[in-house]
């Protein structure tokens, strides 16, 4: 049983992995915390990953998503949108299609109480008194070195700059509050000058750092315990963990982080069962620091949120569990849609290929899951969610048998693959895996003939934005060019069915291509495609609806489909995603199959597919001055 749980995040990588190997095969685990930070996803990956769960990367990778943080305000009539959290604003947050998902699986799994009713009994003596977070604004007229006027904080070394800057101030503000009370309180400061400035201002403390014995620090902390000093200064990564001080009811802090962690591990030093009194919390701040406070507010909305639905969760489906219903699966379904010139299966693809006729399809076109990168569900079902590489590719050899069964002979199917980065917390090391080899080996494993590949360019700052490759960043080069890196470049690979082909494809007679467009495509190289070209900016999408994890640029698309096929045959994708090879099938006079396990994907697939049927059929300018031309006639 680990107690204190959220250690597992407030520790380092190091320690956090040797608890996490050290109990690997301990058959029951148990973690408890009396303040778990719910909205903090590295507690809870880190939590399910020592449970024996779910991986760190295998939670992210299923339910989150990156996403800029932002706030917007007002300055002088100028609208500004200013980054949150940190100095590049990129934070997890939930997929927004996928939050119900998300508290199904934890609730399959974790327990998050905060009073006996949230289970149906009674609350007596559980019921905390009210608590109380009194902001004190300092007047100063703080203004960046880049700056004319002040307009932003500007992230992490903004707020470090001002802290500095208005050290003395604030000490002296905060000082006057407590001595001006005859209370205990605890004082939270940052930095270690803050520290030994509120010690000295105030008589009557004791002051507890980092360079203290583990004995200094028990001795100074029991005896604030026991009211031998009235006011106990330190940090929050000092004190601010498992410590129980219900003894007294004020806390000051000498300036903010932008950690709500922090914030809320400290707070509840006091604010917990056991305390009676009314809990009071002074925060001493700059007008210029106002968004750090209102980020610290934002992220407990979001805690008290996600706390309310896990807990909504867990009472849902504990009569499920009582059952024997295992409330940790995801329900799988199948379903079918047509068109006129489109079939889309919604289920897994080593099921679904099985419907479909031998020898009767024309060109298949697809993006696989890259081994077990990504996990886009949790069912085992899902081809991404499997635990190494063996694994992976002993479940991709069925779809690639199957592949191989529909397609005719002499035809082709186009892969779309790319090197995977090797990462350390997975992979025990830092570099790439070339991915497209292995796929090239499983195919001939499996029957098929290799026939050669295309390269597609990418833009190096376009992809380090896109991925957070520290790798591909112009200060690497100047750190040291040896960490840096060629940008991933997709690899799009061509395999054919063994055996005659009976209809010939001929692309420049169908008018889809000439002599200087082949001479530019069979080159290997293919540029000129957008790497934002793709099916998500082409239709309209459900405001819930997340981006695909991997989407294929049409551009790409396309060319596989005019080389290899002809106007009015069939284009077969087996993992469909949000529709973008069976959508330029039908854009491009060719019929579709397409086959999506996850209902999200397949859903938006079928607006997609719908929305250029449509659009189709819709007659041009010319049909209609020409039908207008006959009926004067």
């Amino acid at each position: 049983m680990l107690d204190e749980s959220s250690i597992l995040k407030a520790i380092d990588g190091k320690t956090k992995q040797m608890l996490i190997d050290m109990f690997a095969e301990t058959p029951y685990r148990l973690c408890c915390t009396a303040t778990p930070a719910p909205n903090d996803r590295t507690e809870i990956g880190n939590h399910s990953e020592f449970l024996g769960i779910t991986k760190m990367a295998d939670m992210l990778a299923m339910f989150f998503v990156h996403a800029n943080k932002e706030m917007v305000t007002e300055v002088n009539g100028v609208v500004l949108r200013r980054k949150l959290g940190n100095d590049n604003g990129q934070e997890w947050r939930l997929k927004h299609h996928d939050e119900q998902p998300f508290y199904r699986w934890m609730a399959s799994w974790a327990m998050s109480i905060r009073k006996p009713s949230d289970l149906g009994y009674s609350d007596d003596g559980f019921i905390l008194p009210p608590l109380r977070v009194n902001p004190v604004w300092i007047d100063y007229d703080y203004v960046p070195d880049n700056q004319l006027v002040f307009i932003e904080l500007g992230g992490l070394s903004g707020a470090r700059a001002v802290r500095r800057e208005t050290l003395q101030l604030r000490c002296e503000t905060a000082a006057a509050i407590v001595n001006a009370s005859d209370e205990q309180w605890i004082v939270w400061t940052g930095l270690n000058d803050e520290s030994a400035l509120m010690a000295k201002s105030i008589p009557d403390s004791v002051e507890v750092v980092g360079s203290d014995s583990p004995e200094e620090k028990a001795t100074s902390i029991e005896a604030f315990q026991d009211g031998k000093h009235r006011v106990l200064v330190s940090k929050p990564s000092i004190a601010g963990f498992g410590m129980n001080f219900q003894n007294a009811h004020n806390q000051i802090f000498v300036g903010l982080s932008y950690s709500w962690e922090e914030w809320y591990q400290a707070v509840r030093r006091s604010y917990r069962f056991g305390q009676t009194k009314e809990v009071n919390i002074y925060v001493v701040l700059t007008e210029a620091e106002r968004e750090i406070y209102d980020t610290i507010l934002m992220k407990e909305k979001v805690a008290s949120s996600m706390s309310e639905q896990l807990i909504e969760h867990v009472r849902r489906y504990e009569m499920d569990e009582i059952d024997g219903i295992d409330i940790g699966t995801f329900e799988y379904n199948e379903k079918t849609v047509r068109g006129d010139n489109y079939t889309a299966m919604l289920g897994d693809s080593a099921q679904r290929l099985a419907e479909i006729p031998s020898d009767s399809v024309d060109l298949s076109v697809y993006s696989p899951p890259f081994s077990q990168l990504y996990v886009y569900s949790a069912t085992e079902l899902d081809l991404g969610n499997c635990q190494n590489n063996e694994e992976f590719f002993t479940h991709y050899g069925f779809i690639i048998r199957e592949l191989l069964r529909v397609t005719k002979p002499g035809r082709l199917t186009c892969v779309h693959t790319a090197d995977i980065p090797a990462m350390a917390s997975r992979d025990g090391y830092i570099g790439m895996k070339d991915f497209p080899g292995e796929v090239i080996k499983a195919y001939e494993a499996n029957g098929w003939i290799y026939h050669g590949y295309a390269i597609v360019a990418k833009n190096p700052q376009a992809q380090a934005i896109r991925t957070h490759s520290k790798a591909l960043l112009f200060v690497q080069v100047r750190k040291d060019s040896t960490a840096s890196r060629p940008a991933i470049l997709d690899r799009v690979l061509f395999f054919v069915k063994p055996g005659t082909n009976a209809v010939p494809v001929t692309p420049v007679q169908n008018g889809e291509m000439d002599n200087e467009k082949w001479i530019d495509w069979a080159g290997g190289i293919w540029t000129g495609i957008s790497e934002s070209d793709t099916l998500q900016y082409q239709a309209a999408r459900d405001p819930n609806d997340e981006l695909h994890l991997c989407p294929l640029q049409l551009g790409t698309i396309e060319r596989c489909i005019k080389l290899y096929s002809n106007p009015g045959e069939t284009v077969l994708t087996p993992f469909m995603g949000i529709g973008s090879e069976a959508y330029t099938a039908l854009k491009l006079g060719r019929k579709a199959i397409g086959i999506e396990l996850k209902p999200s994907y397949y859903s938006l697939a079928i607006r997609n597919l719908r929305a250029i049927e449509a659009e189709k059929k819709m007659p041009s300018l010319f049909d209609m001055l020409e039908s207008e031309s006959m009926a004067a006639d």
